[in-house]
């Protein structure tokens, strides 16, 4: 990179402070860590999360702890896994209650390599990325808090951060220098606060839950199971956990309570005492609680995530609602994610400040839209559980129906959203739309099945070096680079267009060539991701059977030095049944003359062009890079 991290040798200047050690602290501070950068990282807990809190991990979210190379970590804890959710409903001829149906977590339709969600207690997720970021040289501060900090560029425009620090028994106080400050302390964020910046709620709290984690005793038959039980008596929503445990939300008051009271509290006991009488005619009792906890459902987003881009907020310090639907510590991941990139690349002089702008806009409507469905969906449940035969013809269809009542249409059209495959970034420099000021007929073109800001389609395909059968969007692990997918087609029909792209990419003027490693003549051999840029990583996919891919002979010029990144596409899949290069025909790019597929280092995707002879690639793409870059790319007389 042009501009190293923490180029300042005294110990009291940081790339960034981060407050809050939970999922979108943790998750922040490993990618930033990873990418060399100085952090100081406090938290106000002593220890990791002890008990309850989140579990949920949405399978999007496991593709990107995958990714990082820490889903083993995860799963070696042996987390409970939800396939299906059941629902129960009160009998109609006898008291009690009746399993009505049941439906996908992750249905078929959705195209997810873990099509389960994964349920582990918080604090072992925490101790899995806590463990990474000690290898990598980074120990959160424990037990500290933020009090105070101001940012002001005129008084020192490389740190103009600064932030007071205090051991919370008040015996010790620091105050460091940062570029950036990153606040995810949770909805009672001191640095939101001290921001001015407040909280808009959907709508007044509605409803009073009851949450507790333990290990029962019960005749119920699915309670290895994600269920949302709705009886006489009232509702409940069973979690499975790891360690035998189990986690049960029952309500407790509602606002159509005649005494309702958004305040109100219970006992575990109480509340257990309230299971018991919804799980009728079943028998349920606690070996051992390992928490419990009260709280209202209300859903609210900050009205800034930054207010300079040198300050910014993320996870619970911008979004609260109900945990019910699973989505806390995976929004959280993705906000992390989003921002640690884009601070790497302006960082790194790769691109503009203006990239950070895109932060905001990108994370919030995401939250907005989640806000929206938990409120529905929240509400939803606190009502009633459909009908067995409404819930039977949902599981029948992927898709809304008029005859469907709406809870179950709700369930059905968030099964994308919720498992994390329907996040989609609006138009803006990153994600090409017609309006960007990239031009050129061969963006986009016809028959294109990717959408950008949203997820590359999955596929597998063959390892050309080692016939491995693998996963392409798996093959370049998180590095803070752009992806560059060269979908080429038939080796005998793009050879001419191959030779001009790696050509053109070696240009000095080109978005490749611009941003060369300043080390590239001294970059070991064995180097497979980043052997010229450390902001791109190229990978080559041919419609051929792997026999019949030479690398000498058919990647030519700078394509070669990836030869661990070339494959053969030339495996079957099941929703493009009749293609001859699933791979190709699931990104909608032609099968025969290829194409080229930009994706941004958090994995969505940036623009799609056709692979042509001549300049025309090259063109579009120095065209697109242009719009974030810090350097100006390409020959002013080729731009679009």
């Amino acid at each position: 990179m042009e501009t190293p991290p923490s180029s300042k040798p005294n110990p009291t200047y940081y790339d960034i402070v981060i407050v809050g050690a939970g999922p979108v602290g943790l998750m922040l501070s490993t990618c930033l860590a990873r990418l060399g950068y100085r952090i100081k990282h406090i938290d106000n807990r002593a220890e990791p999360t002890p008990t309850g809190r989140a579990d949920g991990i949405q399978p999007r979210s496991l593709d990107l702890l995958r990714n990082m190379g820490l889903k083993s970590a995860i799963m070696h804890h042996k987390p409970a896994r939800v396939y299906e959710v059941a629902f129960w409903d009160p009998a109609e001829a006898d008291k009690g209650i009746v399993r009505t149906g049941t439906w996908a977590s992750c249905p078929a339709f959705i195209d997810a390599r873990y099509p389960f969600t994964t349920l582990l207690h918080q604090g072992l997720i925490e101790r899995v990325f806590i463990s990474d970021l000690g290898k990598n040289g980074v120990n959160i501060q424990r037990p500290w808090t933020i009090t105070g900090f101001k940012s002001d560029e005129k008084e020192d425009p490389h740190y103009p951060v600064e932030v007071s620090l205090e051991h919370t028994d008040g015996t010790s106080r620091e105050t460091v220098r940062a570029k950036y400050l990153f606040g995810g302390e949770g909805a009672r964020s001191f640095v939101r606060e001290q921001l001015g910046i407040g909280i808009t709620h959907k709508d007044p709290i509605a409803h009073v839950w009851g949450v507790m984690d333990g290990v029962v005793k019960t005749d119920f038959p699915d309670i290895k199971m994600k269920c949302t039980i709705h009886s006489e008596h009232g509702s409940v929503m069973v979690i499975p956990r790891e360690n035998r445990m189990v986690r049960l939300y029952i309500q407790i008051a509602s606002s159509t309570d005649p005494d309702w009271n958004p305040r109100k509290t219970a006992t575990a006991e109480e509340v257990q005492a309230s299971a018991k009488r919804i799980f009728q005619p079943y028998s349920i009792e606690w070996e051992r609680v390992e928490w419990y906890s009260v709280y209202p459902i209300g859903q609210g987003i900050a009205g800034k995530y930054t207010l300079d881009h040198r300050v910014f907020l993320g996870g619970d310090a911008c979004h609260t609602h109900s945990p019910k639907a699973g989505q806390g510590m995976n929004t959280a991941f993705l906000d992390a994610q989003n921002l640690a990139w884009k601070i790497h690349a302006v960082e790194a002089g790769f691109a503009s400040r203006e990239l950070l702008h895109t932060y905001e806009p990108e994370r919030k409507e995401v939250a907005e839209n989640l806000l929206s469905f938990d409120n529905k969906y929240a509400k939803l449940f606190s009502e009633r559980l459909p009908a067995a035969k409404e819930v039977q013809a949902a599981s029948k269809h992927t898709n809304g129906h008029s005859e469907d009542n709406e809870f179950i249409r709700t369930f059905k059209e968030a099964c994308e959203f919720t498992s994390g495959y329907g996040v989609a970034y609006g138009p803006n420099a990153l994600n090409w739309s017609p309006s960007h000021p990239a031009q050129s007929h061969l963006i986009h073109p016809k028959g294109t099945k990717l959408r950008t800001g949203r997820m590359m389609a999955n596929a597998d395909v063959t390892r050309v070096v080692d016939a491995n059968i693998v996963h392409l969007e798996q093959e370049i692990p998180w590095n803070g680079s752009f992806r560059i997918y060269i979908f080429a087609g038939k080796p005998s029909m793009t050879a001419r267009a191959l030779k001009d792209l790696a050509s053109q990419l070696g240009d000095r003027r080109s978005f490749f060539g611009s941003y060369l490693r300043p080390d590239i003549d001294t970059v070991s051999h064995h180097e497979r991701y980043n052997p010229h840029s450390l902001f791109f990583t190229v990978c080559t996919i041919f419609a051929a059977a792997r026999n019949e891919i030479e690398i000498s002979r058919d990647l030519p010029g700078l394509l070669k030095r990836y030869r661990d990144l070339v494959y053969a596409d030339d495996r079957w899949d099941r929703r493009v049944p009749d293609a001859t290069a699933a791979a190709h025909a699931k990104m909608g790019v032609d099968q025969e003359k290829g194409g080229v597929v930009v994706v941004r280092p958090d994995g969505y995707v940036g623009i799609v062009t056709s692979l042509v002879e001549g300049s025309g690639t090259i063109d579009a793409l120095n065209a697109y890079f242009n719009a974030f870059c810090r350097k100006k790319i390409g020959d002013s007389k080729a731009q679009l």
